[in-house]
């Protein structure tokens, strides 16, 4: 499910207005889920993956998803779908880490009545239902190299055998395969097949983790707070400014499913309005460190953050000049943060000084 509306609650920070917000389809049912049930596109890292999953949506090509657990490659590949000629037909998703060895062969390709002992009746296979759609196969991994022999054929000839058949069934299908392990060093250690490999790799995505698009974590938190608001029945409630910046320093080892998680338990044990960062409970052995080299991201995302929600101020309560306003502000407190040197200033601001000059000039700072 795809929603280009504000994300933000009601009481919540209005910051972020109409980028794009994916969830799961049925999300109480992934309640327990380890998989990531949100993603948004807020980041410039997440801008750039939207347009990469824009420009290779519409065609057929194999796609190979890599990202840790949590980071939402299931919500990645729902999009690549939907924005695919196949929208209107099924979406079939596949863990393959959770087939046992033994039916990974019938659950993907189908079988025949009486094909092995148990097989009371014929069934048809993952690939078949997903006919006409695209069959995303997440963990592929981990499939035995049995399968992947079949699972290549199966790209190259468009074509199933059941299990205990002798005829082909023809298909239409789009594979999105999916894996948190490097499978360049799995094809090395001969765990992975490497014609299947590049056949797969045709558009790669890589899906940062979380703490590597950190302008994507508050739009994601606020999310959250409104879901779980809704589902607990609460009224309004935000992040206060010292839990804004305890997220955002937070490296997020489960990464969205694990700020899920936060967010639900904190609004448990929160009173009053507003989370605190004690009510986060983040674990300490996995804060950013505070360096000035590793801290200045998640500080500039921050500083990002509430300059967003003063413009959101501003625009609500509309004014003549609005941008030679803000542009005076701009080239005033540069000009005095740099202790009005204007070569200091210009390259601060990135702009030349005659430019400069002629703001400062404009704006009543030079005679």
């Amino acid at each position: 499910m795809i929603d280009n509306h504000n994300l933000t609650g009601a009481g919540l920070s209005s910051a972020f207005h109409s980028e794009p917000l994916i969830t799961l389809p049925n999300l109480s049912s992934h309640a327990l889920s380890i998989r990531a049930t949100a993603l948004v596109f807020h980041d410039p890292a997440s801008l750039r993956l939207l347009a990469y999953i824009e420009r290779i949506a519409p065609s057929d090509a194999t796609v190979l998803i890599i990202g840790e657990t949590g980071t939402g490659k299931e919500l990645v590949a729902r999009q690549v779908h939907n924005l695919s000629h196949r929208k209107d037909a099924p979406f079939i998703a596949v863990n393959c880490g959770a087939i046992s060895e033994s039916l990974v062969e019938s659950e993907l390709f189908g079988h025949e009545k009486g094909a092995f002992t148990g097989a009371l009746n014929a069934r048809s296979g993952w690939f078949e239902a997903a006919n006409g759609g695209t069959l995303f196969l997440d963990e592929i991994g981990d499939l035995p190299l049995s399968a992947q022999v079949k699972i290549l054929r199966v790209l190259q000839e468009q074509e199933v055998v059941r299990l205990g058949a002798r005829v082909t069934i023809p298909i239409d299908v789009r594979v999105i395969a999916a894996t948190n392990v490097n499978l360049a060093e799995a094809v090395q250690a001969g765990h992975f097949r490497e014609d299947l490999y590049y056949r797969l790799n045709v558009a790669a995505i890589n899906l940062l983790p979380l703490k590597e698009r950190a302008g994507d974590i508050l739009p994601l938190a606020n999310h959250f707070l409104k879901r779980y608001c809704g589902r607990m029945k609460l009224d309004s409630v935000r992040l206060n400014t010292d839990a804004e910046h305890a997220l955002l320093g937070y490296a997020w080892p489960g990464n969205i499913r694990e700020l899920e998680n936060i967010i639900h338990h904190a609004l448990l044990i929160c009173r009053g309005d507003a989370i605190k960062a004690e009510d986060l409970h983040l674990n300490p052995n996995f804060f950013v460190s505070h360096s000035r080299h590793a801290h200045r991201p998640s500080s500039t995302a921050a500083s990002l953050w509430n300059l967003e929600k003063a413009l959101t101020d501003l625009y609500e309560t509309p004014q003549d000049n609005l941008f030679d306003t803000l542009e005076q502000a701009i080239i005033r407190t540069a000009y005095e943060y740099c202790e009005k040197n204007q070569v200091q200033t210009g390259r601060l601001l990135g702009i030349s000084r005659n430019i400069l000059r002629h703001r400062l000039k404009r704006y009543g700072y030079l005679l």
